[in-house]
């Protein structure tokens, strides 16, 4: 019961903090993820055992670059392109290091782009999402996270309840196929009702970024279990009592940012 109640309190504190720094301004949501993006990447450095301070400075100049810098750079777009391809290639490469039955041994320079674009390009393009026609769209990105809550409670509870057959054994022991859909299904319901008060998108443009969103965050998930199974440790840090570190409260969203970014990006150009 103490477990559970830590694990409330925990969740109560991070959402109000979330909520807080959303509707405060853009700028407490930037720093606020700038801040969640250094305690992932410190978590990675100790479970992948990357020596040095580098990335920590090369996570923080790609964000002024990114978040302030190009702000009204005629080739902004370009340029956040090249990074939004980057990142995404990262995060493709990382699929064959989930799958691989193999052991998969990195070299430094090879965890440092990892960390720096999987978890910090990661963390810039969450930033990103709710930047709309120059204008914060709050509510945009409050469905974004919404709907990864939705789809972790539902695939847990669901799992919990009536799951038989694993999604990943080999990576993830408890996860079954019957939570993984479930999740899927509650996040498309909800993804109906968020579109009637987030008008910006269109109901069938919210349930495909519902969708690509359970996609690519179970697929995050999925991923920093692996790091996690590979590095010995049950959690990625300690930071949050009940929920482990903020790499495992993090994970599916620093995943799915960039895939979400690049989505909405091909609404705007179809529409």
């Amino acid at each position: 019961m103490g477990e559970v109640f830590r694990r409330l309190i925990t969740g109560i504190v991070y959402v109000v903090l979330l909520l807080s720094a959303i509707f405060l301004s853009s700028d407490a949501f930037d720093f606020l993820f700038m801040a969640f993006g250094l305690a992932c990447l410190y978590e990675f450095k100790r479970m992948t055992h990357l020596k040095g301070y580098y990335i920590f400075a090369a996570y923080l100049t790609l964000w002024w670059i990114f978040i302030h810098l190009l702000h009204g750079y005629n080739y902004s777009a370009s340029v956040i392109n090249v990074l939004m391809f980057i990142t995404i290639t990262i995060n493709t490469i990382l699929l064959f290091y989930l799958f691989s039955k193999k052991e998969i041994k990195y070299n430094t320079l090879q965890k440092f782009l990892i960390g720096l674009f999987y978890i910090g390009g990661g963390c810039i393009f969450l930033t990103m999402i709710p930047y709309q026609n120059n204008t914060f769209a709050k509510l945009l990105i409050m469905g974004f996270f919404i709907l990864i809550w939705v789809n972790d409670s539902f695939a847990y509870l669901v799992g919990k309840t009536i799951g038989k057959n694993k999604l990943f054994p080999r990576v993830s022991p408890k996860k079954t196929w019957e939570g993984t859909i479930g999740g899927l299904v509650f996040a498309l319901i909800a993804a109906y009702f968020i579109a009637q008060y987030e008008t910006s998108l269109t109901l069938q443009q919210w349930l495909i970024l519902a969708l690509i969103i359970v996609i690519c965050g179970s697929v995050g998930d999925l991923l920093e279990s692996k790091f996690k199974r590979d590095a010995g440790v049950k959690d990625s840090g300690a930071i949050l009592p009940g929920h482990g570190g903020m790499l495992d409260r993090l994970d599916s969203l620093v995943f799915a940012a960039p895939f979400v970014y690049l989505t909405l990006n091909i609404f705007n150009y179809v529409s």
